[in-house]
């Protein structure tokens, strides 16, 4: 099936010293048929407590997936970028509001708690092949 060029998987290792850290998050990116000239649709699959994913779809607040999007961007840059959000939220620009709230109440015991707690229940301990942070598989491989 042709359409399953433009569907791929990746895998996140979440960042060192976040509450994110040794597990990984799956991603779904969808590839437009005008790729790179636009961005791909890209969510988690894996549910995350962070300010900038939306708890139930999984979207993802970034600029470079919006309006700052580049053909210099290549999917193993964007999720490294996605990467470095989880590292470094941004709070002025919430999907998940109960997130974005703590981190602007400098509540980061609370934050980190909450994130730690969510990590645990829905992400998966780091696979031997993360070696690097990121996999991106094709449906076709």
């Amino acid at each position: 099936n042709s359409d399953n060029l433009f569907r791929w998987s990746a895998h996140l290792r979440g960042p060192r010293d976040t509450p994110y850290e040794n597990y990984y998050f799956e991603l779904r990116i969808h590839i437009t048929k005008r790729y790179p000239l636009e961005p791909p649709r890209i969510y988690f699959v894996t549910k995350i407590f962070h300010p900038n994913i939306h708890y139930r779809t999984g979207e993802i607040c970034l600029d470079i997936l919006k309006s700052e999007w580049s053909p210099i961007w290549t999917i193993e840059s964007t999720c490294r970028a996605i990467i470095s959000l989880m590292e470094i939220p941004a709070e002025d620009s919430p999907l998940n509001c109960d997130a974005g709230n703590l981190l602007r109440a400098e509540d980061t015991l609370g934050f980190t708690s909450l994130a730690r707690m969510y990590t645990l229940d829905f992400a998966r301990k780091d696979p031997p092949d993360l070696s690097d942070g990121v996999v991106i598989k094709s449906y076709l491989s």
